[in-house]
């Protein structure tokens, strides 16, 4: 007869993408449960603590995200495991990724407010690929004239980012400050997961350069 833990953790592998507690808990419920005698939800955290325990000096990490429990491989291996992929890391430019950052911390926030933050014109291709890649979308409007839309980030961003919550963003002393803006996307983009490795987005050149959009893989 298969475990508890056995079964999260095929279920984990098998779907390839990150599962709740709630549908972890429904699948093992429905596999030894009854109305009468439902599994005790305890049970399956307990199995899902022992798998990241088992996982944790592993190449391969149980991790939890916005949208539940994912297995990806640690983010020090990533490097090595580049060598498997023959195309180029997609790669985003330092406007995008600026733009993002000021999204994430500053939220609600309008395309006027970033120009008066960054000093520059948010070309509109830099918001629809934020918007394309569904790491940003608008969560409202601004009650002033003209109603301008407000951006916020998606949980597709914080799962990208390894991030449980907004709250486990770095602190950033002075959102303002474009070059601390800088130092936060080096340390944010190491903990992303690759696919973009293997999709490919483009990339928006601008004179100051591109940065790498990926470090781990998922």
């Amino acid at each position: 007869m298969i475990s508890t833990k056995a079964l999260l953790e095929a279920a984990l592998f098998a779907t390839g993408e990150p599962l709740s507690d709630d549908r972890l808990y429904d699948l093992v419920n429905a596999e030894w449960g009854t109305e009468e005698t439902p599994v005790p939800r305890e049970e399956v955290r307990q199995a899902l603590r022992e798998l990241q325990a088992e996982y944790d000096a592993r190449g391969v990490q149980l991790q939890l995200v916005a949208s539940g429990y994912r297995f990806q491989t640690r983010p020090d291996i990533a490097g090595p495991l580049r060598r498997l992929w023959e195309k180029k890391p997609a790669r985003y430019s330092r406007a995008v990724l600026e733009t993002l950052a000021l999204i994430a911390y500053r939220q609600p926030i309008s395309r006027g407010e970033i120009e008066a933050i960054r000093g520059v014109t948010v070309a509109s291709s830099i918001l629809k690929q934020l918007q394309d890649r569904e790491w940003v979308t608008i969560v409202g409007h601004r009650e002033v004239p003209g109603r301008p839309a407000l951006f916020g980030t998606t949980k597709v961003f914080l799962d990208y980012f390894n991030l449980r919550s907004l709250s486990d963003l770095p602190p950033l002393p002075e959102p303002t400050n474009l070059e601390q803006v800088d130092e936060v996307l080096q340390t944010l983009m190491p903990l992303a997961p690759a696919e973009a490795v293997a999709e490919g987005v483009p990339v928006v050149e601008v004179a100051d350069g591109a940065i790498p959009a990926e470090a781990g893989i998922p």
